[in-house]
């Protein structure tokens, strides 16, 4: 698409000083009650100490990972929306996009943070502004022309540049010296505190550490403050120019612990782009496991990422060949840069399912299992703009918002004589957890213990519980105390039963209330048999209709009311909620198994075959235009 450069550097510039008039705002408005009312959250009388709380848990959904124009990659590509515009855009405000376009968000989220990366933090607006400093160095001199030239190909090339640059550990290192990102994460944290109002909508202090190993493998960990705030101020993210070893993240996490009293958690990006490292069965450095190492990573990394808009690592075919919908919106050709797997088994070291089967045949071996992890996900938005809604899905990057008429074959990540198109991006995901409070205390304990399921775009709601002897008697008003009184939720161990009695669960899964109906609930069951070999199944456990399970236990497909003339679907076929209790008909008291739920919706339209109706497009037939979304619940684990 031809943009006229004129208008877009008029544009970057409004809003570079709209940004520095937010700033201002900001500091004068911290210190002192004058301001107070400008800022959302700040004045309200409201304390996390009289917020009413719920003992059997409401849910509330969020996104765990967000860059702004503030993450060096996302502001050479054209993003220049800070973190107050992020917030603004998560509580429903109208904001202007990086392109120019006032939107909205259509429901507001109830939690929210910003993981902008540590490495070059606060350091893309002096390179744009062309720091004299920055403009000694010729890559950056040349990012600078890049972005100046107001070439969406030139911005975009220049961001693919710096993935690589960053994942061979060759970024300039002007854009490395702690002042720049010490004014940025201080900014960082004064919208997370301006924003948090507890009990309506709360924020987190976060960061990404952006690990990208032996030349692109993603192993990026986005780092989560339970209190944030002041705490935070004094030590600097941690970033790769320091270490790129997890164990040496996680013994940084535990000094700031001791030296602040607050806490932190670690969540793993999504494992589809690590080249098969993301699972790998020894440490970073190729040392072997360690029951300390493997004690330091369940303690501190107990969600994993599912869903993303770099699509999805809950399953792949190679590795549940049975499982009929693992093919869903696969990324699977190589690194972040695009540098090809070594061989399909690295697939075994990149997908949930199979890092959670190789976690319990490890703690076998090592008393451990490092790889307990609950049900993330979030959108990876490089624009400010968390967007789901397959409808108003504002991409990745600025270069693909929608004003691209043509986004869906513009290069999302170029390398190695590969690239990822626009197409390939999946609106994807949020994340629901079930907690006592809409309070950083509480959500983020909840997140600790796994009480959590992620979706690829929609608010279901799921809940799971586990035990001996749950039936169709627990169903009904008072399901959910009977879970907690008789069992363990989402992201507990069950430990072995009495009397060889068998283990069952309760599952209710319920629609978006504005969305598309459901086509079934399935219990995934992995587990390590006699002979230390680990196994996988698919349960179909409920389902809409009259159809009947096959010699295979599987189902016939629910049908499809998308009508691909309009975009629009019915909720014709499909039910609005489930609610059963389950027992497993094989389980054995002496293997150790872990059990989670997924819920598949009704067949719905993609964002792909919105932008075709929209811009009259002729599109190819590898773009897909209508999915199922999922959502995936944490596991329940079971130990004999």
């Amino acid at each position: 698409m031809k943009t006229n450069k004129r208008s877009l550097f008029c544009l970057y510039l409004l809003k570079l000083m709209t940004l520095v008039l937010v700033m201002m705002l900001q500091s004068c408005g911290s210190g002192g009650s004058e301001t107070a009312e400008d800022e959302p959250g700040s004045g309200s009388e409201t304390s996390e100490d009289n917020i009413s709380r719920n003992p059997l848990k409401d849910v509330y959904f969020g996104d765990t990972h967000v860059h702004t124009g503030w993450s060096f990659d996302a502001g050479l590509d054209g993003a220049t929306l800070s973190p107050t515009d992020a917030y603004r855009f998560a509580i429903g405000e109208e904001v202007t996009s990086n392109t120019g376009t006032k939107t909205r968000l259509k429901r507001p989220y109830d939690w929210f943070l910003i993981s902008d990366h540590s490495d070059g933090m606060g350091t893309i607006n002096e390179v744009i502004g062309g720091n004299a400093e920055m403009m000694e160095n010729e890559i950056l001199k040349r990012w600078n022309e890049a972005f100046a030239s107001g070439e969406e190909s030139a911005a975009a090339d220049a961001k693919s540049e710096v993935i690589n640059l960053q994942s061979t550990g060759k970024l300039p290192q002007q854009i490395m010296d702690p002042k720049w990102m010490n004014t940025a994460w201080n900014k960082t944290i004064d919208a997370a505190e301006a924003f948090y109002r507890p009990g309506e909508f709360t924020t987190f202090t976060a960061y990404e550490w952006t690990v990208n190993a032996d030349g692109g493998d993603n192993l990026h960990r986005n780092i989560i403050y339970k209190e944030g705030g002041d705490q935070a101020r004094d030590i600097l993210p941690l970033t790769t120019f320091e270490t790129e070893d997890t164990k040496k993240l996680w013994e940084w996490m535990a000094s700031y612990e001791e030296k602040t009293g607050d806490k932190l958690l670690a969540i793993p990006h999504n494992g589809n782009m690590s080249n098969g490292r993301m699972y790998e069965e020894q440490q970073f450095d190729g040392s072997p496991m360690t029951r300390e190492w493997a004690e330091m990573r369940v303690k501190y990394e107990r969600l994993m990422e599912l869903f993303q808009y770099k699509g999805q690592s809950e399953a792949h075919p190679y590795l549940s060949p049975d499982d009929e919908f693992a093919d869903y919106e696969l990324w699977d050709r190589g690194n972040l840069v695009l540098k090809p797997k070594e061989s399909k088994d690295d697939y075994r070291y990149e997908y949930y399912r199979e890092g959670l089967k190789s976690g319990m045949r490890i703690e076998q071996e090592i008393g451990v299992n490092p790889f307990m992890y609950g049900s993330n996900s979030g959108t990876d938005t490089h624009t400010g703009l968390s967007s789901v809604e397959e409808s108003e899905f504002y991409g990745k990057f600025k270069t693909v918002e929608p004003n691209n008429t043509e986004r869906w074959k513009f290069p999302l990540i170029n390398g190695n004589n590969d690239a990822y198109m626009g197409w390939e991006m999946a609106a994807s995901g949020i994340m629901g957890v079930w907690a006592e409070s809409n309070t950083r205390e509480d959500i983020w304990e909840a997140m600790y213990r796994r009480e959590t399921f992620s979706t690829s775009g929609p608010r279901m709601k799921i809940r799971f519980f586990g035990g001996f002897g749950f039936n169709d008697s627990n169903l009904g008003a008072e399901m959910v105390q009977s879970g907690y009184d008789g069992g363990v939720a989402m992201g507990s161990i069950i430990q072995g039963g009495s009397d060889g009695a068998p283990i069952s669960f309760l599952i209710q899964a319920q629609k978006d209330p504005e969305g598309a109906n459901l086509d079934r609930v399935q219990v995934i069951k992995g587990w390590v048999d006699a002979n230390g070999v680990t196994q996988e199944k698919i349960f179909e456990v409920a389902w809409y209709g009259d159809r009947d399970l096959d010699a295979q236990g599987k189902l016939a497909p629910i049908g499809n009311t998308v009508d691909m003339t309009t975009g629009e679907y019915t909720n014709d076929i499909g039910d609005s909620e489930f609610t059963l209790s389950w027992t497993d008909p094989e389980f054995d008291p002496a293997l150790p198994a872990f059990y989670y739920v997924r819920v598949l919706e009704i067949p719905t339209p993609r964002w792909t075959l919105f932008d075709k109706l929209r811009h009259n497009l002729d599109l190819p037939d590898e773009v897909p235009l209508v999915h199922q979304e999922r959502g995936v619940s944490s596991p329940i684990w079971y130990k004999p």
